[in-house]
């Protein structure tokens, strides 16, 4: 939670936030990214540790069938540090991403009167 502290001439004090905004955030800016999703468990694949050279995020994530991997990783480092800095006064100093599974499309669906997609077409 981020709080503001006033002293006794009136003047804005210390802000500070707790690691659960910043992970906030960073949750934010996972479910803004296309191609992934988070890991399903209370964490949600999340690990925030602030150190003296600036906030270190690990990410475990799942990515869909079909996008690049690297470039996923990228985009997700660029956005969790872009959220990050412009939201709060951290400097994220490192992002590492997990890519743990891929999801792959359902296979095509049979029709509900039990014809194939094609013979559903000819009937059209």
């Amino acid at each position: 939670m981020a709080s503001i502290r006033y002293n006794s001439n009136g003047q804005k004090g210390k802000i500070t936030y707790n690691s659960d905004i910043v992970s906030g955030i960073v949750v934010l800016s996972l479910r803004e990214t296309e191609g992934i999703e988070l890991i399903p468990s209370k964490s949600k694949g999340i690990k925030i540790c602030f150190e003296k050279e600036g906030v270190f995020v690990d990410i475990s994530v799942i990515a869909h069938y079909g996008y690049s991997v690297p470039e996923l990783a990228y985009r997700i480092q660029q956005s969790i540090k872009q959220m990050v800095e412009s939201m709060t006064k951290y400097k994220i100093a490192k992002v590492d991403v997990h890519i743990q599974s891929v999801v792959f499309p359902d296979p095509a669906q049979p029709e509900p009167d039990g014809a194939s997609p094609e013979e559903a077409d000819e009937k059209r």
